[in-house]
Parts: structure tokens; sequence; C-alpha cells
């Protein structure tokens, strides 16, 4: 295979990749988050390299805000106000 074209199937497959991974988060974010929880539980076993454990910290999904006092469904903020 040439490499000019190899080269052109990997920028392709970079694309499609992020592609797919942005359609996901849009229309799938509770699958997102556990597949990032997932790999990020796998990358920081213990007795792995410092730089996998490094990267599993970074692509942990960010704790949730634990509840409180509204039982956490995190849609707490501002109303609009009311239109007469």
């Amino acid at each position: 295979m040439d490499a000019g074209l190899l080269i052109q199937y990997l920028i392709i497959a970079v694309a499609v990749l992020f592609s797919a991974w942005v359609v996901l988060k849009k229309q799938a974010p509770g699958t997102v988050r556990k597949l990032r929880g997932a790999l990020a539980l796998a990358l920081l076993k213990p007795g792995r390299a410092a730089w996998l454990q490094a990267l599993g910290r970074k692509i942990a999904p960010p704790a949730t805000g634990g509840g409180g006092a509204c039982g956490g469904c995190d849609s707490c903020g501002p109303t609009p106000p009311k239109q007469h």
C-alpha cells in the first residue's frame, strides 16, 4: 500500500471516530458517561504505569453533585420570569 493512501485512510478513520463520538455524546450522554467511567477504572487499577493512571484520571467523568437538599436532578437554577 502506498504511504500517501495509508495516511488518507488514517485521517478518514480519525474523522469518522471523532464524528461518532460527538453524535454519541449528543444522543446518549449517559452511555458516554458509563463508557468513560469503565475505561477510567480499567486505567486506574493498581500496578498500572503512572502515565496510564494519569490518563485514567483525565478521562474519568466529572463527579455529580450528590443530590443535596433537592434530590439531585441538576436542574436547579434561576427560574425564568413569568410572561403576563
